[in-house]
Formats: C-alpha cells, sequence, structure tokens
C-alpha cells in the first residue's frame, strides 16, 4: 500500500513538472536579439550585392566616408571625439542634415569647450542650437548629459568608452537621459567604429519595402533583427548607402518633394528589383 502511494505521489510531481520542461524549452529557443528568427531575407549576399550596385550608383558621402574603418591612413587629422559625435547626433534628430550642420558649427563657435557649454545657461545653449529644431528638449538633453559625465567620471570626456564592447557602450550610454537606442548605434557606428547597424526612418522604410523584415516590424525590431543578419563587414557602407538612397529616391521614401530628390531619377532605382510584397 505504502509503494502504491508512493508511485501516485512520484506520477503526480512528473506531471506538474512538464510544464516546466516546455517553458524552459521556449526560453531557450527565443532569442532576444532576434525577434524574427525564422526571416532569413536579408541574406549576406543580398546584402553585399546592394552594397555593390548603391555603391557604384552614390559613393560614400564624404561627410560620412571620414568615418570609414579602410579609410587612407594618410589622412593625419584627428578624430572626432566621442562627446563630439554623441552631441552632434543628438542635434540631428528630427532635422535635415542641412540644419543639424549649421546648430553644431553655432554651438562651437559660441562655446570653445565642452565646460563652457556646461556652465552656460540654458537659453544661451537653446540660442545657440535653434536653427537645428527643438532648442529646448535638445538643450535639456546636452545639459543633462554634461552634468551627469561629470558627476560620474569628473571629466567631460567619452574617451573611455573606445575601450567597450557594443553591450558594454549599450549600458553606459542608456544611463543618461534622453539619449535614445538610434543615438546610441549611430555613436557605435560612426565614432567608435565597431560592427553596428542604426536604423533610421529611410533605412526601416527601405527595409520593410524590400522584405527584410515582416510588415509587423517596427523600427527596434527591424534594428535588432538586421544587426543579426547583415554581415559585420557590410553594416557602415550598407548604412551609408541605404540612408543615402532613401533621401533621394522617392519611390523609396515618405517623405516626399525635398530638393535632393529633385535631381534624381526614380525609374533608375535599382531596389525596385527587390521589393516584394509584405509578409
Amino acid at each position: 500500500m505504502e509503494n502504491k502511494r508512493k508511485r501516485k505521489q512520484a506520477a503526480e510531481t512528473a506531471v506538474k513538472r512538464k510544464p516546466k520542461s516546455i517553458r524552459v524549452g521556449q526560453i531557450q529557443t527565443e532569442n532576444p536579439k532576434n525577434p524574427f528568427p525564422s526571416h532569413t531575407a536579408p541574406t549576406p549576399q543580398e546584402c553585399l550585392d546592394i552594397r555593390d550596385t548603391l555603391l557604384t550608383l552614390h559613393g560614400i558621402p564624404p561627410e560620412l566616408a571620414k568615418y570609414r574603418k579602410s579609410q587612407s591612413t594618410d589622412d593625419t587629422s584627428p578624430p572626432e571625439t566621442v562627446l563630439d559625435g554623441l552631441v552632434r547626433t543628438i542635434l540631428s534628430q528630427n532635422t535635415t542634415e542641412t540644419n543639424s550642420q549649421k546648430a553644431f558649427g553655432s554651438l562651437k563657435s559660441l562655446f570653445p569647450t565642452w565646460e563652457h557649454v556646461h556652465g552656460a545657461e540654458s537659453k544661451e545653449l537653446e540660442n545657440a542650437i535653434r536653427c537645428g529644431g527643438l532648442a529646448p528638449t535638445k538643450a535639456s538633453c546636452i545639459k543633462n548629459l554634461l552634468r551627469c559625465l561629470l558627476e560620474r567620471k569628473g571629466k567631460l570626456c567619452l574617451e573611455y568608452l573606445r575601450h567597450l564592447s557594443v553591450d558594454q557602450v549599450k549600458a553606459e550610454l542608456s544611463l543618461f537621459k534622453g539619449i535614445g537606442p538610434k543615438t546610441v548605434s549611430c555613436v557605435l557606428m560612426f565614432n567608435l567604429q565597431l560592427d553596428d547597424f542604426p536604423v533610421d526612418t529611410h533605412i526601416f522604410e527601405i527595409a520593410k519595402t524590400m522584405g527584410w523584415v515582416p510588415s509587423v516590424a517596427d523600427r527596434n525590431k527591424t534594428y535588432l533583427h538586421l544587426n543579426q543578419k547583415i554581415p559585420d563587414e557590410l553594416k557602415f557602407d550598407l548604412n551609408c548607402l541605404l540612408y543615402t538612397h532613401g533621401k533621394l529616391c522617392s519611390k523609396c521614401s515618405s517623405k516626399k518633394g525635398n530638393k535632393q530628390q529633385e535631381k534624381f531619377n526614380d525609374n533608375l532605382c535599382p531596389l525596385l528589383n527587390y521589393y516584394k510584397e509584405p509578409v
């Protein structure tokens, strides 16, 4: 009788454990870095083909080429500091490239050092970057960044990030209020020359149209998926080229009517051959 009771208890325990094993299995098969593990696009060959096609069509714009890993060793100019790059990226949010460059130039001309920016009144900073749009929001973000950096590190310098991994950089920059994933990704790729693939509006739209991500993908999941699928050695070139093409080709962008698009013949868009029906 006692043995029968023990066998019954053992059977009940085994039944209770089954759901746990299923949950463990589910966790093991999920990859938090790729929200669409069964979505095979883009393939490495497709990435290479599109990189080569767009490189022939556009080339790497000079303002982006200076960040390229393979740039000539004859270039002896000092690299842009990480802090400069981060603030430049903050100023580029929700505005044109021309306006963000003007804002950064105005900021640097009025405040020779970041210590001057840190000590300035918020209104002074807002006025300096007003031409870039959203001046109060961006000024607040910059001031908070400098204040927190000085409190944490004792100096206004982010060069220590050059010695960290991608995940470590993300963890560090996430500590600063107002620094979002896209801004971090841009700093990783451009200033730290680490293998990351930022997803802006242009790249997001092109990726969805070419079927590189499912139609239900948002920008964050597109970022996670593409960083898993695009080969590291192609990330910089492909990112710059898709961004450039998205600005020029009205067929590849929902933003219509800018002067750059007027100069580009949309009928010559090589990406039309890759466009797919949404899935």
